[in-house]
This record gives structure tokens, C-alpha cells and sequence, in this order.
């Protein structure tokens, strides 16, 4: 849009960031809106981003289900449903794509102090000795889960329904993985409003994690490194895929705060976008995309403040509902579950995953869905 706007990160890049590493049509559709010839050209060819024809379910009997799109040769949509990358190469592929001729960008910098100043914020900032202050009318807080702008409005507490507490270790030779690179999810026995996911990388590596609502899992006592370990050591599903298999780090902790909190994240003066606004799918725990499209939203957003040289509460008004309109039918599902019974997530798991009409529904849909990323602009109803 041309706007000029200063971004402050206290990473260097490339720098890692805990994560299922699934990027869905979601990311596609807005990196299309950025450049088309991202995804056309630049992600297909490079060697970090692994095509992901589709989802493989298991049920909590180990049923396999297969969900696979590959159009053939000559097809007109042939685009894969998901794409995978390390964070530590997608994130470092994102920062090379900023405009300096618009964007003043702060790498290695931490903000350590936001005060509100009459209409104006005062950010204090500081890179190694180097003391910076920061005077603007508009922050936008894209600065995750543990956001400094979050605990300077007091809205940092966790609520635990509205939370999933997740683990991740990357692991190499995962035996089993599709030829379609399929994202694996496995819904285990006895452990209700979880998951298990394996999603393949490139170089024979793969993502493996596990996550459950932190709710679910207080009221449970379930301890989820302990539920991971007997996963890829013992569940007669999981464990003989990991006999041969190597684990590349120690396992990883992080939360997921889930957008069912419906959080306001607009007010005088700044927007919440991403983790720092609560918007990981609460159904899928899926947060790259919600996060993208919310930036691109907020953007929007900003350029009407702009040109109403207004940044007041009344001027974003509208923006906690345009974020949350693409979750609603989500945040329905997971409130209506945790409100009758969480392990009714397991038993339609059960009974949706490997029903015919399931498939039928999702061939169906599947042209829908790759219009939609690849063709349909992204709609912000101010």
C-alpha cells in the first residue's frame, strides 16, 4: 500500500519460532495478494517448502483415512492443499521480502516499555546499548503470544479454555509418510481435545507434535511430554514409525491461544494481529494463516485510519469482527464441545473421519478451496 511503517523485532533472522510448520491455502491467498509469483515460482523451486497433497486421519482404532488432491497432468488447478517449512526458513523468507523503501525495519531491538501519552504512543525500545524511543499514533501489536502490547493493556492473563498447551520435536527418517507428503493427524485413545500430528519436511525430516486445551488437560492432570514420549515409544499406532527414526532436537513446549476467546484486539490507537490477537483455529490448532490474513486485514484497516487521520477506538470499531468472521463456524464447533462434553470431539472424529460421504464432501469442495486461494481476492469490510 505504500504506507511507510517501522517494524521493531528483538529476533536477528534467521531465528527459529515453535511451531506446527503447516502453511495452508490461507498463507497462499495472501501471499498471492503480496506477489503472485511467490507461490507460482518462488515457492515451488525452493528447496525449504515441501507440497502437501493432502491429510491423512487416524482414528483412535488407527484407522487410516486418506484425503488426497493431485489433479493430473495438465490439470487447471495444479496447486497442492498445504505447504510445509521450518519457520526458521519461512520467517527468514518473509523478512526478505520487506521494502525498505517503505518498511524502516529494527531487527535485534526489544521493546521494553509502551506508554500511552495523549493520543500518542511512546514506544522505548533497545538494541544492545543502544536506547531508542519510538513516538507514533498507531501500533500494531504482531509480536505473539507473549505480547508486550497485551501486558501494557492488562489483557496478558491465559484463560485455559481458550488455550492449548502444544509440544514439537523434529524428527528424520519417520517411517510410513505418504509419497503425497500428507500432514498426518491422529486422534489417541483417552485423551480427549488432542492431537498428534506428524508433518513431513523436506530432507526426510519431519515435524512431530503433539497438543491439548489446557482446560482439558488441568481438569485431566495430563502431563503432555509425558503423553508425547509414550506416543512415539509405545502406542501401537505411533511407536513402530519411530523404531528406526531419529529425533533432531529436544522436545520443544509452546501455547496456542485460541481464537474461541474472541478477544478484542482493536482500541485507541493499536490492533492485535496473529498470536497476540488469539487467533488460532481453535478446531484445527492451525495459527499461520488466521495470523497472515489478519495482517492484511489490519493493513486495511490502517489505511483508513490514514486517510481519516483517525486512530481512535470508534475507527476500529469493526476490526475484532472482520478477523473473527473466517473463524466464527470454528469457535462455534469448539465452544458447543467443551460446553456439552470435550470427547465429543473424539467420538465425530471417529464417525466423520472415515465416512464415505466425508470424502465425497471434500472432492466435492476441493476446486472451491484452490479457487478461492488462487483466484479470489481477499474481502475487508470496514
Amino acid at each position: 500500500m505504500g504506507i511507510a511503517h517501522l517494524i521493531v523485532d528483538a529476533a536477528l533472522f534467521p531465528r527459529d519460532k515453535i511451531c506446527g510448520d503447516g502453511l495452508d491455502l490461507k498463507v497462499i491467498r495472501v501471499l498471492r495478494h503480496l506477489d503472485p509469483l511467490i507461490v507460482e515460482q518462488e515457492i515451488p523451486k525452493n528447496q525449504h517448502f515441501t507440497p502437501c497433497w493432502g491429510t491423512r486421519f487416524f482414528t483412535q482404532n488407527g484407522r487410516a483415512t486418506d484425503f488426497v488432491h493431485v489433479p493430473p497432468a495438465g490439470a487447471p488447478l495444479p496447486h497442492p492443499l498445504f505447504w510445509t517449512a521450518r519457520r526458521v526458513h519461512f520467517d527468514a523468507f518473509l523478512v526478505q521480502k520487506l521494502d525498505p523503501r517503505f518498511a524502516d525495519i529494527r531487527l535485534g531491538t526489544r521493546v521494553e516499555k509502551i506508554v500511552r501519552d495523549g493520543a500518542v504512543w511512546r514506544v522505548f525500545a533497545r538494541k544492545q546499548e543502544l536506547e531508542i524511543e519510538i513516538n507514533t499514533p498507531l501500533i500494531i501489536g504482531a509480536d505473539g503470544e507473549h505480547s508486550v502490547l497485551l501486558r501494557h493493556l492488562g489483557e496478558r492473563p491465559i484463560n485455559r479454555r481458550h488455550y492449548a498447551g502444544t509440544l514439537r520435536q523434529y524428527w528424520r527418517d519417520v517411517a510410513g509418510l505418504s509419497p503425497h507428503n500428507l500432514i498426518e493427524v491422529y486422534f489417541p485413545p483417552g485423551l480427549p481435545m488432542s492431537y498428534f500430528y506428524i508433518f513431513p519436511l523436506s530432507n526426510g525430516e519431519a515435524n512431530v507434535g503433539y497438543g491439548m486445551v489446557s482446560e482439558v488437560a488441568s481438569k485431566g492432570k495430563f502431563n503432555l511430554r509425558d503423553i508425547f514420549k509414550r506416543l512415539v515409544t509405545e502406542d501401537p499406532v505411533m511407536a513402530p514409525r519411530f523404531e528406526s527414526a531419529t529425533p533432531l532436537e529436544q522436545v520443544q513446549g509452546w501455547g496456542l491461544p485460541l481464537a474461541s476467546r474472541r478477544r478484542k484486539a482493536g482500541g485507541d490507537g493499536y490492533l492485535l494481529v496473529g498470536d497476540a490477537a488469539s487467533l488460532v483455529c481453535p478446531t484445527s490448532g492451525e495459527g499461520i494463516g488466521t495470523g497472515m490474513i489478519s495482517g492484511f486485514i489490519a493493513a486495511k484497516f490502517a489505511q483508513k485510519a490514514l486517510i481519516n487521520k483517525r486512530f481512535d477506538d470508534e475507527q476500529f470499531k469493526n476490526y475484532s469482527r472482520e478477523i473473527h468472521r473466517r473463524l466464527n463456524d470454528e469457535i462455534r464447533l469448539y465452544n458447543l464441545m467443551m460446553q456439552v462434553s470435550p470427547r465429543l470431539y473424539d467420538l465425530g472424529l471417529n464417525l466423520l473421519a472415515p465416512n464415505p460421504l466425508f470424502q465425497w464432501s471434500f472432492r466435492r469442495r476441493v476446486g472451491g478451496w484452490l479457487r478461492t486461494a488462487y483466484e479470489t481476492p481477499i474481502e475487508v469490510n470496514i
